[in-house]
């Protein structure tokens, strides 16, 4: 008698108890009756090559990255996708039958995902985009706008040499603005995105002047703790069409699901009202 392994696949980070994809993806597993699971695994830096060297050989076939380990991983992939190379960092490892480890970044995919769900009329030609912070997330969130075929994006950053950074990366069609005119960059746009942590339960303030903004305005926040931000709330009492961030976490979250376990799952109310528990 054959005995087939049980897939599993996970998250790692650290810290990791925070995360709510295990909600996700065991919401998904369970919808659609599939014999798995997904765990959360707080893995530290000097272990990182050793779990990832590991995971396969115990029925692992994927997991999904996180803090601090979304550059680090490129390291010990065999094949990086387009996506994960132009943003130098992968959230979502693949593993495969030939003992391969492909590595992908799925960030940019669910923010629009997100953006086309939460604002349908979403033009990403109307004109400029405002995406304030230069990490790991603005880096994906550019590449996204840019395919999508944003003309010009203003970013702004606490501390500009990040955003320059990104500027050498991305090209001529990213204008730096200094972070103390990035209200008047707000103003400037079409759409607004904060790839920051600012507004989330535990960090710094959002503090942005917000007067710039009026209807006709897409804003979304990656934030998704609070749901509703500073920032969504302002937009939403001048009129913009508001997305929230927890969408981007759930549609991130499906080319992997469907990698790993063979089913494009579905993000629904009962998605979101999962992970929201």
């Amino acid at each position: 008698m054959t005995q087939h392994r049980i897939p599993l696949a996970g998250v790692i980070g650290n810290p990791i108890a925070h995360s709510r994809s295990p909600r996700l993806h065991k919401h998904w597993l369970k919808t659609y009756g599939i014999l798995g699971d997904y765990v959360p695994l707080h893995v530290t830096d000097e272990d990182l090559p050793q779990v990832i060297a590991t995971l396969p050989k115990m029925g692992f076939v994927g997991v999904n990255v996180t803090i601090p380990h979304k550059v680090a991983v490129l390291q010990y992939a065999d094949q990086i996708s387009d996506r994960a190379t132009l943003i130098g960092a992968a959230n979502t490892l693949i593993f495969r039958a030939d003992g391969k480890v492909h590595a992908d970044n799925t960030d940019g995919y669910g923010f629009l995902a997100n953006l086309r769900q939460g604002a349908p009329d979403w033009d990403p030609s109307a004109g400029p985009a405002a995406v304030l912070g230069a990490g790991g997330a603005a880096r994906a969130i550019i590449a996204a706008l840019i395919e999508a075929g944003t003309k010009e994006i203003l970013l702004s950053n606490r501390t500009r040499p990040k955003a320059e950074t990104l500027k050498a990366d991305f090209g001529s069609r990213v204008t730096v603005v200094d972070w103390v005119q990035a209200g008047n960059m707000i103003e400037a746009s079409a759409t607004v995105v904060n790839t920051t942590s600012l507004g989330m339960v535990g960090a710094a303030e959002f503090r942005v002047p917000l007067d710039g903004l009026r209807r006709g305005m897409v804003v979304t926040d990656l934030v998704y703790t609070p749901l509703r931000t500073r920032l969504l709330q302002a937009a939403e009492e001048a009129g913009c069409t508001t997305v929230d961030g927890l969408g981007m976490l759930l549609h991130q979250g499906v080319p992997g699901f469907e990698r790993w376990f063979g089913q494009r799952p579905e993000v629904d109310e009962a998605t979101r009202a999962a992970v929201l528990g």
